[in-house]
């Protein structure tokens, strides 16, 4: 039988949620001010610019014929499932913070193919003749969610290494 999440596991929940909500209002908004492909520069290195993306990140496998929609679908869905585990199973906080992020932006996006077939993307940043490609809130979120576990999978590495000699601060 699986154990409902405890406390402190609920909690990151929370930040999944908000993360969830954030990303949809953003989206909607852009969608309610915007013309797909419309773009308003903002600094002469930011705009904001309503596009779609029917694939993956850096629109891999956008152009394919529409079966990439339900296997990233299932394949969020899956993340979602296994990051609710790793949650429940607790961890520091910053790894709780991660998986947490990550969890609300595959959910974030997950919506939007799972309702329009593409995920809304917005924020566009730029230099002369270069651009990243534009993302959402939710991809954000998955970035820094996946930043925090490298920096906490170093700071286990680094706990757990019975080489290392502590220095006289106790470090």
């Amino acid at each position: 039988m699986v154990k409902a999440l405890s406390s402190s596991g609920l909690r990151w929940l929370w930040v999944s949620a908000a993360i969830i909500v954030a990303d949809y209002a953003t989206k909607a908004a852009m969608v309610a001010a915007f013309h797909p492909g419309e773009e308003r520069p903002y600094t002469s290195f930011f705009s904001l610019i309503l596009t779609f993306n029917a694939g993956a990140a850096f629109s891999l496998f956008a152009d394919a014929d529409g079966w990439q929609r339900w296997f990233f679908a299932v394949i969020a869905v899956g993340a979602a499932l296994l990051i609710t585990w790793l949650l429940k199973r607790g961890g520091s906080a910053t790894y709780c913070l991660g998986l947490a992020l990550i969890l609300g932006g595959a959910l974030g996006n997950v919506w939007d193919r799972l309702t329009i077939g593409r995920v809304i993307d917005f924020l566009l940043f730029h230099y002369e003749r270069w651009s990243w490609p534009a993302f959402n809130v939710a991809d954000s979120a998955i970035c820094v969610g996946a930043a925090l576990l490298i920096v906490d999978s170093f700071r286990q590495r680094r706990a757990a290494d019975p080489t290392r000699v502590p220095s006289e601060r106790g470090n």
